[in-house]
């Protein structure tokens, strides 16, 4: 099979039909839009059994990082992975990210306040199916979702620091 399928990489690359497609430089969003500082990314499992999901996870290599298995969620990491397991908690997997904190969630000295995050993806014509209380200031959260039904929770879990 393998043989097979060597034989056919090679007529399809003497064709000129598997070029390698050209490499693109990297570009900032479109629209003229600033870069955002979203914070430390995860994604949030919905679990049906958290025990069952953290034994597959620690076999794929990630260790507890954090979280209450009591409590039935547990954030996982390796190396650069990170995944939260959550049983019971809500229907579907989540992207997650964190303002203020690296991925060892330690608060970073400069970050976008989430706050601040809500009024670019506001003026950016999106919209928020939970916002985050404008008047506040600390911990908070906003979630959206994508074109494809998609949740993104945008968390914050400290206090923006004084400038």
């Amino acid at each position: 099979m393998l043989r097979i399928l060597s034989s056919m990489l090679l007529v399809l690359t003497l064709s000129g039909c598997a070029t390698a497609p050209a490499r693109q430089p990297a570009t900032a969003p479109t629209s003229g839009a600033a870069l955002m500082r979203l914070g430390n990314f995860s994604v949030s499992l919905a679990v049906k059994d958290l025990a069952a999901s953290r034994a597959f996870y620690e076999k794929l290599g990630f260790r507890v990082f954090g979280g209450d298995q009591a409590q039935n969620w547990l954030i996982m990491q390796n190396e650069t992975s990170t995944i939260g397991l959550f049983q019971g908690m809500f229907d579907k997997n989540i992207l997650t990210f964190n303002p203020g904190w690296d991925r060892n969630a330690t608060a970073l000295a400069d970050f976008d306040d989430v706050r601040e995050l809500q009024k670019t993806l506001q003026a950016r014509g999106l919209t928020l199916a939970s916002a985050a209380d404008e008047s506040s200031t600390g911990p908070a959260s906003l979630m959206l979702i994508d074109p494809d039904g998609n949740p993104i929770l945008i968390d914050q879990h400290v206090p923006k620091p004084a400038r």
